[in-house]
C-alpha cells in the first residue's frame, strides 16, 4: 500500500472511531443519571484508573486488570501451545497418509463443532481442578483449526519435493523439518491464526465459570458489583488483545507466504 493511500486509511478510520464515540456520548446522554449503560467518558476516567495501578492485590476477588489478563494470557499460552505441537504432528501424519486421513476424518469431523466448554464438566469431574480444566478448553479450542490446516497442508505439498527427499535418503525427521513443514508452513500458520482467536474467545467464557483469576472473571465479578464501566473497559481490552494476537499472527503468515 502506497503512502498515501495508508495515510487516507488511518484518518478515515480514525475519523470512523470519533463518529461512533460522540454518538454512543450522545444516546447515553439522554439517560438519568446513573440509569442505563456509562458512556466513552465514563468509561475512559475508569480505564485510567484501573491502568494507573494495574497490578495490585487486595485479595482474591480485588486484583488488578495487568493481573488478571496476565493469568488468563498465561492459561492461553499453555494451553495453545499443547494443541498446535499436537495438531502439528497428528496433521503431517494424515497430510502424508491419505488412507488414514479419510478413516480417521469421520471423527475429527464430529468432533471438530462440539463447543470447547461443552467439555468443561467432563474435565472438572476427571481432574478435579478448575484452572488446568480451563487450560484443556484452550486446548482443545485450538486443535482443530490447526489439525485441518495442517493435513490440508502437507496433502497439497508437490510430490516432486517428497520424492527428491527419498531420492537423497533423508531421514524421516530431517524430511519433516527441512522439506513437509517449510513447504506446509503457510497453511499451518493459517490454522494457528484461526485457533488462537478461537482459543482467546474460548478462555474468556471459561473463566467466568471456573472463578478465581483471569480476565472472564473479572468481567464477571464486575457485573456483579455493577461496575459497568469496568466491564466495558475489559470488554475493550479483550478485544484488543485479540487483535494484537491476530496481527501477530498474520505477520508470520504474510513472511512464510510463497509462490511456486
Amino acid at each position: 500500500m502506497r503512502r498515501d493511500d495508508r495515510t487516507r486509511v488511518i484518518v478515515t478510520s480514525l475519523l470512523v472511531g470519533v463518529v461512533l464515540l460522540a454518538l454512543w456520548q450522545a444516546a447515553v446522554a439522554r439517560n438519568p443519571p446513573g440509569k442505563g449503560l456509562p458512556g466513552p467518558v465514563a468509561v475512559a476516567q475508569t480505564a485510567a484508573e484501573m491502568l494507573a495501578h494495574p497490578f495490585y492485590s487486595n485479595g482474591p476477588n480485588d486484583k488488578g486488570i495487568g493481573l488478571q489478563l496476565m493469568a488468563s494470557l498465561g492459561r492461553l499460552t499453555v494451553g495453545y501451545v499443547a494443541a498446535s505441537l499436537t495438531a502439528i504432528m497428528l496433521g503431517v501424519v494424515l497430510g502424508l497418509s491419505p488412507t488414514l486421513y479419510r478413516a480417521v476424518n469421520p471423527y475429527i469431523q464430529v468432533l471438530k463443532p462440539i463447543s470447547p466448554l461443552a467439555w468443561m464438566p467432563l474435565f472438572l469431574y476427571t481432574i478435579k481442578d478448575s484452572a488446568q480444566a480451563a487450560v484443556l478448553v484452550i486446548f482443545m479450542s485450538s486443535l482443530w483449526p490447526t489439525l485441518a490446516n495442517t493435513a490440508f497442508g502437507v496433502a497439497s505439498i508437490r510430490r516432486d519435493y517428497l520424492n527428491v527427499a527419498a531420492l537423497l535418503q533423508m531421514s524421516w525427521w530431517r524430511r519433516l523439518i527441512v522439506v513437509i513443514l517449510p513447504a506446509a508452513a503457510p497453511a499451518i500458520v493459517a490454522g494457528l491464526r484461526i485457533s488462537i482467536g478461537s482459543a482467546w474467545v474460548a478462555i474468556v467464557a471459561a473463566e467466568m465459570l471456573i472463578g478465581g483469576t483471569g480476565i472472564g472473571y473479572f468481567v464477571w465479578n464486575e457485573w456483579n458489583n455493577l461496575a459497568l464501566t469496568s466491564v466495558i473497559f475489559a470488554i475493550l481490552a479483550i478485544g484488543l488483545i485479540g487483535v494484537l494476537l491476530d496481527v501477530g499472527l498474520g505477520r508470520m503468515a504474510r513472511r512464510l507466504a510463497y509462490t511456486e
